[in-house]
């Protein structure tokens, strides 16, 4: 056998080994493939639903959103309408009822005060100090109310 002849055997053998390894890449290249394609139909398959069920509930979601947005509307304008009722009340009744609220206190002061004047004969007096006039205590306070007894 001549150098060229066993220089030849070598490159064929190095050629079947790079052959053959070349030839398991693409086996398993090929099952890799297999395994994707499997993958993304089942994705396909689970993502289709999904996507219908996503768009119903925003569909649904939308609708109760406009009911809301309804109510909220209806909301304000009852506020609106009670507040300008509120404010027709206070107008209509707020004056009167203050002046008659005025009154009546003025009427239970004044009958207050003549009972107690009728009680009472001599009338306050005031001390004098030295050019200056102080006057006598209040009577009907908050603070002497209970001390009258």
């Amino acid at each position: 056998m001549s150098g060229g002849e066993v220089a030849g055997i070598l490159v064929a053998v190095f050629w079947a080994i790079l052959v053959s390894f070349l030839a398991l890449a693409l086996v398993r290249l090929a099952q890799t493939l297999k395994a994707a394609t499997r993958l993304v139909a089942e994705v396909t398959d689970q993502a289709v639903p999904l996507l219908s069920e996503a768009s119903a509930t925003v569909r649904e979601a939308n609708t109760q959103l406009a009911r809301v947005d309804s109510i909220a509307s209806d909301v304000q304008e009852v506020t609106s309408n009670a507040s300008a009722l509120s404010s027709t009340v206070s107008t209509a009744f707020g004056g009167p009822l203050v002046k008659v609220a005025a009154f009546g206190y003025g009427v239970r002061r004044a009958i207050g005060r003549k009972g107690r004047a009728e009680e009472d004969a001599p009338a306050p007096t005031r001390n004098v100090v030295i050019g200056k006039t102080l006057p006598s205590a209040r009577r009907g306070g908050r603070r002497n109310r209970g001390s009258r007894g």
